[in-house]
């Protein structure tokens, strides 16, 4: 790892491994990650892409700093949409401060969500829509958080 000119953060380096489209986005997510951490205070330890082979989860974080993230789909293999890897990388960076799923994660997740988008991060489009309709941030994205069984 390096340290920012600044001398703020330690810059994550890509990792040698991934070639190509992979390597691209994984390099994107991490200038990405270092501007969400630095805004936020976060200690990112290391950011890399998932295995293949693993279809159960889109991220991962684990104690010790270290998020992953899943870049391609399970079946098909073509890359995740880029919205799509930041809302799950701002997920993990959440969990770095909150490790559950509680109110004060949710809380904070939809914080980093706020800002990614407001910073030109993350620019989803609502379900269903086409072009560049905006997805909603906030209460409305609870629904990804209910279980099955909850009012709705």
């Amino acid at each position: 790892m390096m340290k920012d000119p600044a001398g703020q953060i330690e810059l994550v380096k890509a990792d040698p491994f991934l070639k190509g489209e992979n390597a691209k986005l994984m390099a994107r997510l991490k200038r990405d990650a270092d501007r969400i951490c630095v805004h936020f205070g976060l200690t990112l330890k290391e950011l890399k892409a998932e295995r293949r082979g693993v279809r159960s989860r889109y991220g991962a974080c684990y104690e010790d700093g270290r998020v992953l993230i899943r870049l391609r789909h399970a079946t098909h293999q073509r890359p995740l949409r880029y919205s799509s890897l930041v809302n799950t990388l701002c997920h993990e960076l959440a969990h770095l401060k909150h490790f559950n799923h509680g109110p004060h994660f949710k809380a904070f997740y939809f914080e980093i969500l706020r800002f990614a988008r407001d910073a030109g991060i993350y620019n989803p489009r609502a379900l269903g829509q086409k072009g560049n309709t905006p997805a909603p941030v906030g209460g409305e994205q609870l629904l990804l958080f209910r279980r099955k069984g909850d009012p709705r």
